[in-house]
């Protein structure tokens, strides 16, 4: 599929890296959404700020190109699940990076019952027992839209099978990861 470009860093690390505060907030995430490392939190919060960074852009610029790129913006993070149809960019800025988290595959996979954990759901993922249209997706981190999240199953050959509701009650109720799903 072509030459690839020039491989960049995905994320930037804090510029404070001893903040005790920030490393607590970050330590929750990791164990909360059964994240691999500190590094997925700051990829995701790039995420978000790119997003807020565009939104903040586009509300001082004027003209047809300005609205037609936030139509687009607007477009996408309603495709992902971030915001609702009426929403403004003004709401694109009240995201939070847990909003982006809920989005994940591995979070969706968890809340929808095929995992027991957040850290099973991540394990299924990446052996590529979770299928999404028919494709398997190997990449926990993957940003799932709202159609997409409709057609997130297990392979039929894995030997995994849906967590029944009554097996779970207790444990998941404090244990509950993201934005429902």
């Amino acid at each position: 599929m072509g030459d690839p470009k020039r491989q960049r860093k995905q994320y930037s690390a804090p510029l404070r890296p001893w903040d005790g505060d920030r490393i607590q907030k970050e330590t929750k995430l990791v164990n909360q959404y059964g994240l691999q490392s500190k590094k997925e939190v700051w990829k995701t919060e790039t995420i978000l700020r790119d997003f807020r960074r565009k939104a903040r852009r586009l509300m001082a610029a004027s003209g047809s190109q300005a609205e037609k790129e936030s139509k687009q913006i607007l477009e996408k993070l309603q495709r992902l699940g971030l915001l609702d149809k009426e929403s403004t960019l003004v709401d694109v800025l009240r995201l939070d990076i847990e909003d982006v988290l809920a989005r994940r595959l591995q979070t969706i996979v968890y809340n929808k019952r095929l995992a027991r954990t957040p850290n099973q759901a991540r394990q299924m993922i990446v052996h590529g027992h979770i299928l999404i249209e028919d494709k398997c997706v190997t990449v926990p981190g993957y940003l799932t839209t709202i159609e997409e999240e409709r057609k997130v199953e297990i392979e039929s050959s894995a030997p995994y099978e849906k967590i029944p509701e009554e097996e779970t009650k207790g444990v998941r109720e404090s244990t509950k990861v993201g934005g429902g799903g």
